[in-house]
């Protein structure tokens, strides 16, 4: 069936608290207008203090949460998140041969934002099976650095080398994510399949809750290209969405700090509930 909704497949793990992970997703998707399916990878133990527990899907369960998704709709754009284990990657690696024409979005998501392991260093097999199939692979400075085995980017040109060594294992397209650099800016670098490089700059937040920052900002990238944006103009709209889920995300006041962002500081008070 044919929809004039932006449709997001969302294939990554489970996040309690609600601020990483699918519930990120399904958030993000919202926010900006689109519609967001989802594909579970694994349930997790985690909160703001960090992940107790994964619990990785067969990968049977994936095959059959993907099928049943794909029999009905067609996705706009998938997103692919936390993947957990080296079995997972490769059934995934398979599945999305049977989407060929549909945008990938990978955040290759590594490790959460208050610690712990969540992808039992399978990242070889990330790289080998899955990398080809990717539209856009969105590492942050870690991620880059594990993915190539190499110490992390100290500045702008040192992203610059990290991402064009990130595109020959593969993605069409690399945006990394400078944030944690030291500067008084938050700079990603895109560097497109045509080796076209573009600046993304944005003043850096004192913010204490950036929880499931990488999983918004990959998932709002999709719903770009799922409402049919080419891919810079999506990469822009999504960094400016981020900025202010960050810049409101204090105003949730649910922990003491890395709690959820505000994906939905644009809703008017007048549909808020009494």
């Amino acid at each position: 069936m044919n929809t004039q909704i932006p449709v997001v497949l969302a294939i990554a793990g489970s996040d309690p608290l609600g601020g990483a992970g699918l519930q990120a997703d399904i958030k993000t998707a919202a926010a900006l207008g689109g519609y967001c399916c989802t594909v579970t990878t694994a349930l997790t133990a985690q909160n703001s203090r960090g992940v107790s527990a994964v619990w990785p899907v067969a990968p049977e369960q994936l095959r059959a949460q993907f099928s049943a998704v794909t029999e009905d709709i067609t996705p706009g754009a998938i997103k692919v998140g936390m993947l957990g284990n080296a079995a997972l990657i490769a059934e995934l690696a398979n599945l999305l041969r049977t989407q060929p024409n549909v945008p990938v979005v990978l955040d290759p998501v590594l490790a959460a934002t208050a610690g712990g392991d969540l992808l039992s260093n399978a990242s070889g097999e990330l790289v080998a099976q899955l990398l080809p199939r990717v539209t856009l692979l969105t590492p942050n400075l870690h991620e880059a650095s594990r993915l190539l085995n190499c110490p992390p980017a100290l500045d702008e040109s040192d992203m610059l080398v990290q991402a064009k060594a990130l595109r020959e294992m593969g993605p069409r397209a690399v945006l990394i994510k400078g944030g944690h650099l030291a500067s008084s800016r938050a700079i990603d670098i895109l560097l497109s399949e045509t080796n076209t490089v573009q600046r993304f700059a944005s003043p850096r937040l004192a913010a204490r809750n950036t929880h499931g920052t990488g999983c918004t900002l990959a998932t709002a990238i999709a719903t770009g290209l799922a409402a049919g944006h080419a891919l810079p103009v999506a990469v822009a709209c999504a960094k400016r969405f981020i900025q202010q889920a960050i810049a409101h995300a204090d105003s949730l006041n649910l922990v003491d700090e890395n709690g959820p962002l505000q994906h939905f500081f644009a809703v008017s008070d007048s549909s808020r509930l009494p």
